[in-house]
């Protein structure tokens, strides 16, 4: 916003916050209990941050609707109001993360199983911050802006008392009655006023029901064709010298199968000849 008190930037860096506290408390307590720390799991943050911000605006979306609905009621009610509308759908997409990367901790890789672990357990901690520690940061910035103070420094803000001698940049920084009128939002009247309208409309619904009927049945025939393995070439840029290595091997060598190595493990006298036949005849009752 362009008002220097319903500015919200404090809030939304709150929300960064609140993803990067879940990421510190998951990560602190499995390495706590021991869990196994792979690389692959430096990627989980990013998934947080992203799950954590969209339950950032849900929340702030919600408060800002109550506030519509009731400008005169106290931070209370708005606040019951806020979760009423907003804790459905942060739970529901919360429940369906943590149950994807659970599932995939019953993978027979260590290390994906680790990674599901460590991501699944943070999107736990992620609902508990968003549902506790950013909604009490939403009521304390509702207090800011009762209190006249300004976005970044939190100090009280003049009243407009008709000081047209001041600049403009004065009039938008330190002064509380220069903001523009709080409106509805433009994307939500494009999805009021014409989107909404043009999905109830009978055919486009038949349309969507076969569309997505196709999607299903193209999903379920893809799940069909997954098996599990990974192609090693796939894990090297496209210009290194690791794939044209692998397709030699198995254009050459496939049919030969693994490779099988013989480890002794204890200490033997390789100087003794009779030691060294017998590692020979052992080696050749292999093959």
């Amino acid at each position: 916003r362009f008002s220097c008190i319903r500015n919200n930037v404090w809030l939304a860096c709150c929300g960064v916050v609140s993803a990067g506290l879940a990421v510190l408390s998951s990560f602190g307590l499995l390495l706590f209990c021991g869990v196994p720390f792979v690389i692959t799991v430096l990627s989980a943050p990013f998934l947080i941050l992203g799950v954590g911000v969209d339950d950032m605006f849900i929340m702030i979306a919600s408060w800002e609707q109550s506030s519509r609905r009731k400008e005169k009621s106290n931070v209370k009610s708005r606040l019951a109001e806020t979760y009423a509308e907003a804790a459905l759908s942060v739970t529901i997409t919360t429940l369906t993360d943590v149950l994807a990367f659970f599932i995939g901790t019953w993978t027979v890789f260590p290390s994906v199983r680790s990674f599901c672990l460590y991501t699944g357990t943070a999107f736990v901690f992620c609902y508990i911050y968003t549902i506790t520690f950013f909604g009490a940061i939403i009521v304390l910035n509702h207090k800011r802006e009762q209190g006249n103070r300004h976005w970044l420094t939190c100090m009280p803000v003049q009243v407009d008392k008709g000081q047209a001698e001041e600049s403009c940049s004065y009039n938008a920084c330190c002064i509380s009655n220069c903001s523009w009128p709080e409106s509805e939002h433009p994307m939500s009247i494009f999805f009021r006023k014409y989107y909404g309208p043009f999905f109830t409309n009978r055919w486009i619904k038949l349309l969507v029901v076969l569309l997505y009927g196709a999607y299903l049945g193209g999903s379920i025939y893809g799940c069909t064709q997954v098996r599990e393995g990974i192609d090693l070439r796939n894990l090297a840029s496209d210009d290194s010298y690791v794939i044209p290595c692998y397709d030699d091997y198995y254009k050459y060598f496939s049919l030969y199968g693994p490779r099988v190595m013989v480890v002794i493990t204890e200490s033997v006298d390789y100087w003794n000849e009779t030691v060294r036949l017998g590692i020979e005849n052992c080696t050749q009752n292999l093959e």
